[in-house]
C-alpha cells in the first residue's frame, strides 16, 4: 500500500506522487506571542510527515515561514519591545527554541517576511502586469473576479463571499471581497487598539511599525502575498505539499492559490493537507482567547515525549481536545513504551540473551508491528493506529522479558531496532531522554516504589504490597495491575 493523503483541494483521498525531491511548505506563525500547543500540533504533524517521507527514502525540502510583519506584532510594541522588529525577534527566538525542544527536524530554511519584501514587490508587479491586481490610493489589491478558479480550495462561490480586510479599505476596492497585496502607509493607531492586550499607547506602538519603499509609495506587504513570495522563492512555482491549520483554508490559503497561480500560470500546490484545530473547553486554543498553554511551559511540565505522544493520539485531519486528563493519558502511554524499550535493551544486553534462542511470538509481533505501522502511516498518516501497533510491540516485549530465561537475543535486538526506527525515527520520540523537572523525579520515585512492591508480591508478602499500593494512591498515583505488569497514572491536580 502506497502513501495516500486527503487533499483539501479535491476533497478526495489521493495517492501521493512526487517527482524527485518532495517540496513541503508549512505556514508558520505570526510571531506576536509565545507559541502555544495549538501551533505545536501543526508542527508535530508536519514533522511526522517529513520523517515518514524520509523513512520511505524520499528527500524532503521543507520550508516553514516566520511572519514577522503584522499589526498584531505592532500591538505589542512598548510591552514586549521598542519597535516591531524587536518584538518579532523576541518571539521568533521563542518559536525556534520551542521547535528544538519538541525534537522537530530542522526545516531547510525559515524565511521571514522582513527579509523577502523585494520578492513580495516583484510578485505584486507581476500581478499588476497580468491584469489580476489594481492600484488604489497607494495600495494594491487582488481582483478576485479576474481569477476564474477563486473559491475552489475552500469550495465557495464568489457570489457568496463576504468582505475581506479592514472596513477602511472597502471604499477604495472594486469589490469588498478583493484582498490587499500591498498596504499604503504604516499601521494606524486604531489597528493597534484592535489587537492590544496591555496598557499600550496606540500612537507610540504604531510609530514602531516598519514600512518599505515600493513603486506605489511607502507601505507594507499584505498578509497573504507574503507566503506566496516566500514559498516560490525557496521551492519554485509549484510545491508538492502545502500544510497548515484548517482555520487557514479561507481566506489565507485560498488567496495564496489565487495570487500564486495568477502570477506564474502554474499550479501552486499539488496536495493541501490541513491540520485540525486543538480545542480547550470546546473552543479553539488561540492567543486571542487566552485559553492556551505555551510550548515552553508545556515542555517544562511534560517534556517532548509526552507532548508528541499526545499529538500522536489523533489523526492530523481531526480535531483534538486538550485537557489535563488527555495529557495524563499520553504520559501513561509514553511511559509504557519507554519502559518496554528499556526492558528490551536491558534484556538484549544481559547474559541471559542467547544466540540460539528463538521466540516465534516475539519475532512475529515485531514483524506484525512493522507491517501495521507501515499500513497505518500510508493510510493518510494514521498516527493513532500506528501508535497502537507500537503499543502491541511493547506488550509482546514485556511478555518475553517476563518469561523465564534464556531470552531471544535476535528477537530483542529486532524489537529495539523497531522502537528506534519507528518510534524514534518516524515519531520523533527520544527513548533515552529523561523526563523533565518534577515530573521526572515523581516518575522515578513511583517506579522505585512499584519495583519494591513487585518484590514483595514475588516473596508472598501481600500485606506489604498492599500497603505500598495504598501509599501510592494516597499520594495521587493510580495503580492498575495487568497481565504485562503494573501501570500507573500520576494525578496532575
Amino acid at each position: 500500500m502506497a502513501l495516500s493523503v486527503a487533499n483539501t483541494l479535491t476533497g478526495e483521498r489521493e495517492a501521493f506522487e512526487a517527482d524527485g525531491d518532495v517540496t513541503l511548505y508549512v505556514c508558520g506563525l505570526t510571531v506576536s506571542d509565545e507559541p502555544h500547543l495549538g501551533h505545536a500540533r501543526v508542527w508535530v504533524h508536519a514533522d511526522v510527515l517529513h520523517r515518514w517521507l524520509d523513512h520511505q527514502g524520499r528527500t524532503v525540502r521543507h520550508v516553514e515561514n516566520v511572519t514577522d510583519v503584522n499589526e498584531k506584532i505592532v500591538a505589542r510594541v512598548g510591552e514586549c519591545g521598542d519597535d516591531e522588529r524587536a518584538v518579532a525577534e523576541r518571539f521568533t527566538g521563542s518559536v525556534l527554541a520551542s521547535m528544538r525542544g519538541l525534537n522537530l527536524r530542522r526545516a531547510e530554511v525559515y524565511p521571514r517576511v522582513s527579509g523577502h519584501v523585494p520578492e513580495v514587490i516583484d510578485l505584486v508587479e507581476r500581478l499588476l502586469d497580468r491584469g489580476y491586481a489594481y492600484e488604489s490610493n497607494g495600495s494594491v489589491y487582488f481582483d478576485i473576479s479576474a481569477f476564474d478558479d477563486y473559491g475552489a480550495l475552500s469550495n465557495q462561490s464568489v457570489d457568496d463571499l463576504e468582505a475581506q480586510g479592514d472596513p477602511d479599505e472597502r471604499a477604495e476596492k472594486r469589490s469588498p471581497a478583493d484582498f490587499a497585496l500591498w498596504k499604503a502607509g504604516g499601521v494606524e493607531p486604531d489597528e493597534v487598539r484592535d489587537h492590544a492586550r496591555a496598557d499600550v499607547d496606540p500612537e507610540t506602538a504604531a510609530a514602531g511599525a516598519e514600512t518599505w519603499d515600493s513603486p506605489w509609495g511607502e507601505g507594507r506587504p499584505g498578509w497573504h502575498v507574503e507566503c506566496s513570495a516566500m514559498a516560490t522563492a525557496h521551492l519554485g512555482d509549484t510545491v508538492d505539499v502545502h500544510m497548515g491549520g484548517r482555520d487557514l483554508v479561507f481566506p489565507h490559503h485560498e488567496n495564496e492559490v489565487a495570487q500564486s497561480e495568477a502570477a506564474t500560470g502554474q499550479q501552486f500546490a499539488r496536495y493541501w493537507l490541513h491540520v485540525g484545530l486543538l480545542e480547550r473547553d470546546g473552543e479553539k486554543m488561540s492567543s486571542s482567547l487566552g485559553n492556551f498553554l505555551t510550548v515552553p511551559a508545556a515542555l517544562e511540565q511534560y517534556g517532548p515525549n509526552v507532548l508528541r505522544t499526545f499529538y500522536l493520539g489523533a489523526a492530523y485531519g481531526t480535531r483534538q481536545t486538550y485537557s489535563g486528563d488527555a495529557l495524563a493519558e499520553a504520559e501513561e502511554r509514553w511511559e509504557r513504551l519507554s519502559r518496554a524499550y528499556d526492558r528490551a535493551v536491558e534484556a538484549c544486553d544481559a547474559v541471559d540473551a542467547r544466540a540460539k534462542r528463538a521466540d516465534g511470538a516475539l519475532r512475529g509481533a515485531v514483524e506484525e508491528t512493522r507491517e501495521q505501522f507501515r499500513e497505518a502511516m500510508n493510510d493518510d498518516l494514521n498516527v493513532r493506529v500506528a501508535t497502537a501497533a507500537l503499543s502491541d510491540l511493547a506488550a509482546a516485549t514485556n511478555r518475553h522479558v517476563e518469561a523465564a530465561p534464556p531470552h531471544d537475543y535476535r528477537g530483542l535486538r529486532r524489537a529495539v531496532e523497531t522502537f528506534d526506527e519507528l518510534g524514534g525515527g518516524v515519531f520523533g520520540l527520544q527513548f533515552d531522554a529523561p523526563t523533565p523537572g518534577a515530573a521526572g523525579l515523581a516518575t522515578e520515585l513511583v517506579e522505585r516504589v512499584l519495583a519494591v512492591r513487585e518484590q514483595a508480591r514475588a516473596a508472598g508478602d501481600y500485606d506489604r504490597a498492599d500497603d505500598l499500593r495504598d501509599a501510592l494512591v494516597d499520594a495521587g498515583v493510580e495503580v492498575e495491575d495487568g497481565p504485562e505488569g503494573p501501570s500507573y497514572r500520576i494525578s496532575r491536580d
